[in-house]
């Protein structure tokens, strides 16, 4: 099979080798999960991009998505393509103000919207667009000016495919260079960028990524972080159309947890924090079930360790720990593995580094873990650990294709066929990224160890700078409280201070739990921080897990939070990221507080 060029040739394709299989995507519905066919997701494009055709449109005009994840945003997406139109993602969570400078950058002629809340959203900026003429709702129907249903839109499809006997063949004709979507990145600092990927830019990323990671049509994954985010779009959407594989849509981000049981899928792909919250949650219970519920996780944890290590050495554990390790994963890690539905063959995390501690416990509990790393920019996968060479702690080596370096002041650069276009209508910001010989710089500092892996050691601009000269990383530093059972969350602040801060989120679930043990009565989030017991037992854990780090990156003060940083505050992207300059805003006067009369 020759491989595919571009997203049109995957999707004709994909829909060529699998015609007639009873199942490609699912969706929950009135309780049960209701099978969409190869002929059918056919179809429905074919409609809708023959209605997308009748529209004066001209290639290369841009049409929005605004959606949950479900069948609709497919049939969107694949229509937008095939009918040569550049297609502009939208985060469901975005202030209206952000998404109305998102469809005005780009020049947005039209866009999908699933329900009447998020179609009331759009027509409260509508005022503001000028150049968006055309709203398509899958949901219902609206009697606002020009809206019209998905139903309808159809319809209309069906009606003109006699009048678009070229629609395919049209839609083969274009080239792996020409723009296919416009992707704007959240960013934890300034404006959104629209990242300009084109046709071969994403199904590059595809088909190398199929060579590493072994994806086939018995797979089934479970799609639940946005389809807006490029790594999901490009895994769990494109990658698993390609391989053949069913894709279940969660009903919500919410509901995943226990929509992975009822799925049971053999893939999942995921940023850390879902695998944070599941450790956090595996951790709050195991020291909630008494002294021997504690030992014998305890117990068990080390011995899936010992295994672990000598798996990843290539050596066989010795027979006292091969029994001992039937015995721990009876008691312990067949329970977790049965908890995400029992049949995964491996997960992804991407978008974010993900703690090697984290990631080590879900390997020696039969759980593995691939974790790579990329960007929007570049498609955005660009390494991953893989069966041939897992070694957590690093990104893993380079995908097929790619090349990546270090640079003299430690930036990792790339440069090969899924490096993007340049960033939409900005020109600077282009050139700054993407040097004369291809090489776009990730702003990651990181580097290569003697396997040819990747490990990622902070954020180039996230650094912070202490008033005494001194330069904090302090993703790694973050990284070492999350593995400790009493924290849901933490951030560390100080650029340009004397001394770095640390502001946690107490897991309360452990929290109250060792509550309960002490004798002190339980109570709100906000009074327990609020309590000198509970605050010093909060930074005493801390302590604990930071103590080897040096003087100089070691928090002097903590605050304290009752809530977790949120995508609605601000604080977080959509992505999951930490906007650490919201974040300072946020809680500016308890951190003064903090700073105040402080020794330097």
């Amino acid at each position: 099979m020759t491989p595919p060029t571009t997203l049109n040739e995957l999707f004709f394709g994909a829909a060529a080798r699998y015609a007639g299989r009873p199942a490609v995507m699912r969706r929950k519905e009135g309780g049960r999960w209701r099978d969409v066919t190869f002929d059918t997701l056919f179809t429905r494009v074919h409609h809708v991009s023959c209605a997308l055709r009748e529209l004066p449109l001209s290639p290369g005009d841009r049409f929005a998505i605004l959606s949950e994840n479900r069948p609709e945003w497919a049939v969107a997406d694949y229509a937008c393509l095939a009918a040569r139109l550049v297609d502009v993602p939208i985060y469901l969570t975005l202030p209206a103000s952000q998404m109305a400078y998102i469809l005005r950058d780009a020049g947005a002629k039209g866009i999908f919207v699933s329900s009447a809340e998020l179609l009331h959203k759009v027509l409260d900026v509508r005022h503001e667009l000028p150049e968006l003429k055309y709203i398509v709702m899958f949901d219902g129907e609206s009697a606002a000016e020009g809206v019209i249903s998905l139903h309808e839109f159809e319809s209309r499809g069906r009606e003109a495919v006699a009048r678009q006997p070229t629609w395919q063949i049209d839609a083969l004709s274009v080239a792996p260079d020409d723009l296919a979507t416009l992707i704007y990145t959240s960013g934890t600092t300034g404006e959104p960028k629209g990242v300009m990927l084109s046709h071969g830019n994403i199904t590059s990323n595809v088909v190398a990524a199929l060579q590493v990671l072994p994806i086939g049509p018995t797979d089934e994954c479970l799609s639940f972080l946005p389809l807006c985010h490029s790594f999901e779009r490009m895994v769990g959407h494109f990658t698993m159309l390609q391989a053949g594989s069913v894709i279940n849509y969660a009903s919500s981000v919410d509901a995943a947890a226990r929509e992975i049981g009822e799925v049971r899928p053999t893939i999942l792909a995921s940023v850390p924090r879902l695998y944070e919250k599941i450790y956090a949650a595996v951790l709050a219970k195991a020291g909630s079930g008494g002294i021997a519920s504690r030992v014998i996780f305890t117990w068990a944890r080390e011995v899936g360790e010992a295994r672990l290590t000598a798996r990843l050495a290539g050596r066989r554990g010795s027979v006292i720990t091969s029994f001992a390790y039937r015995i721990a994963d009876r008691l312990v890690f067949r329970k977790l593995r049965e908890r995400m539905g029992g049949r995964i063959y491996f997960a992804v995390s991407g978008g974010a580094p993900l703690n090697a501690d984290i990631c080590r416990f879900f390997l020696s509990a039969g759980l593995t873990i691939f974790e790579g790393y990329g960007l929007t920019e570049t498609s955005p996968v660009m390494t991953a650990n893989s069966f041939a060479m897992l070694k957590p702690g690093t990104v893993g080596r380079t995908i097929p294709g790619v090349e990546i370096r270090i640079a003299e002041d430690g930036e990792i650069v790339t440069r090969g066929p899924n490096v993007m276009k340049g960033y939409w209508h900005k020109p600077e910001a282009t050139a700054e990224a993407i040097d004369r010989d291809g090489w776009f710089h990730t702003g990651d500092i990181g580097e290569i160890d003697s396997d040819g892996c990747l490990r990622i050691t902070d954020r180039k601009k996230d650094l912070l700078k202490t008033a005494g000269g001194k330069y904090v990383a302090p993703q790694p530093i973050e990284g070492m409280l999350k593995t400790n059972k009493f924290f849901a969350n933490a951030v560390m602040l100080g650029d340009r201070r004397p001394f770095p801060i640390m502001l946690l989120v107490p897991n309360f679930p452990a929290l109250e739990t060792w509550m309960a043990e002490e004798k002190i009565a339980k109570m709100s989030p906000h009074d327990a921080v609020a309590d000198a017991r509970v605050r010093e037992k909060v930074e005493r854990e801390a302590r604990k897990s930071l103590r080897d780090l040096a003087q100089f990156e070691t928090p002097k003060k903590f605050l304290v939070l009752a809530n977790d940083f949120t995508v609605e505050s601000g604080e977080l992207t959509p992505t999951m990221k930490v906007r650490r300059k919201i974040v300072e805003k946020n809680y500016a006067e308890q951190i003064e507080a903090l700073y105040a009369g402080a020794e330097h």
